[in-house]
């Protein structure tokens, strides 16, 4: 069943007092790539850092005494994690997540800082959940689902409601989409309000479980699930939220992991803001929006901040490369004086700027008297790249 305009009302009044109203932000850079206006709406300074308190506080705070009694119980890889755990503390009532045995540290140390009690357990996050639904069986724990009840949907629907009040004359909304809690309750939250609103979902598209589901008519379990954005890698959609999918979001596309690496060195550099992966999917979908059918203004939701500061220099660097501004090439130097002096006096010439430089004479593919060198450097993208592989071909290096 469709939750209620009630419902929606109800985990709004219960919300304002624990939840921060998170600002509308104005992004030019967006702008001129799409052809419209458009705003980012910031969950990614929510409370945790994600819009999932959300949910979990209204699902939690139905609970009967007996329930709260006996404690609840989650699995997450961070986020949803990390939102159960502060509305319990907050609530008063202990919590156990399940996380991947993968799971990024800092997540793992933040959930247990907000109160809960954490078990690693499974490789992926269907196994985790597993674990928590035989905790919940054996002890008589509220499971608290990540995406798949109406609470939880009802809950997420808040941030569809403030972006109408934000942004009243919002075109298209686009949504970072995973199990579709935050996509199902944004988009019957938007439409009350707003019938003629586009709402678009975007999946990583190598954990994408939403469009086959979709072409099919039922929830379908994805044969992938290999991206670095964890938090939207979900495998299959749930009963509730492809019910709301289905009658009210317009559109749902897919980015891939190099759109989605731009994307968060975007948000780093243009718009000073931390967003994970899985909360820059939407604003990696509206970098190339060829399809999108986007009517303007447009709000871009940045669905969560929560990153690993290993994974983020992994992204940027992988960013960077994707946007044609960092080149790694291997290439072969006569093995005397001055050889790696000519190359990198190539390389000024080309005004490519060096970031590193490793020298081998270990290689089975080296002949003697030369010596392989790996060089990077920063370059001002695709056409100053071509133009930096172009010089060290003609200047005869074997580029790699």
């Amino acid at each position: 069943m469709l939750i209620t305009a009630e419902q929606i009302d109800r985990a709004v009044a219960l919300l304002a007092p624990v939840m921060r109203r998170t600002p509308m932000v104005a992004s030019r850079a967006l702008s001129d790539a799409c052809g419209h206006e458009v705003w980012l709406k910031c969950e990614n300074l929510q409370r945790t850092g994600s819009f999932k308190p959300r949910g979990a506080y209204v699902r939690i705070s139905g609970l009967s005494d007996e329930q709260r009694a006996g404690g609840v119980v989650a699995a997450s890889a961070g986020n949803h994690a990390q939102g159960v755990a502060w509305s319990a503390s907050t609530l008063g009532i202990s919590s156990r997540v399940y996380m991947p045995t993968g799971a990024s540290l800092p997540k793992v140390t933040a959930t247990r800082a907000y109160g809960a009690e954490v078990v690693l357990a499974g490789e992926i996050i269907d196994e985790s959940l597993a674990h928590a639904q035989q905790f919940a069986d054996e002890t008589g724990a509220t499971l608290i689902h990540p995406f798949d009840h109406e609470d939880i949907v009802a809950g997420q629907a808040s941030v569809g409601v403030e972006i109408a009040a934000q942004m009243p004359d919002v075109g298209t909304v686009v949504v970072p989409l995973g199990g579709g809690g935050l996509l199902a309750g944004l988009a019957i939250a938007v439409k009350m309000a707003k019938p003629d609103v586009r709402v678009i979902g975007v999946q990583a598209e190598q954990a994408a479980a939403w469009p086959d589901s979709l072409a099919a008519g039922v929830p379908t379990r994805a044969v992938s699930m290999s991206t670095t954005a964890d938090g939207i890698a979900v495998a299959m959609p749930g009963a509730v939220t492809f019910t709301h999918v289905t009658e009210f979001v317009d559109q749902v596309v897919t980015v891939s992991e190099d759109a989605i690496s731009r994307a968060v060195l975007m948000m780093l550099e243009r718009a000073k803001l931390l967003v994970e992966p899985a909360g820059a999917a939407a604003v990696a979908a509206m970098m190339n929006p060829v399809g999108l059918g986007l009517v303007g203004p447009v709000c871009a939701v940045l669905s969560g901040g929560n990153v690993d500061p290993l994974l983020l220099s992994h992204l940027t660097t992988h960013g960077l490369q994707a946007a044609g501004r960092y080149l790694t090439v291997a290439v072969t130097v006569p093995d005397r004086p001055g050889g790696l002096a000519a190359l990198l006096e190539l390389l000024r010439d080309t005004g490519a700027s060096v970031v590193d430089v490793i020298h081998s004479r270990v290689s089975g593919e080296l002949r003697l008297g030369e010596v392989q060198v790996t060089v990077s450097v920063e370059t001002r993208g695709p056409d100053h790249q071509h133009l930096v592989r172009t010089s060290l071909a003609d200047a005869g290096y074997l580029a790699g």
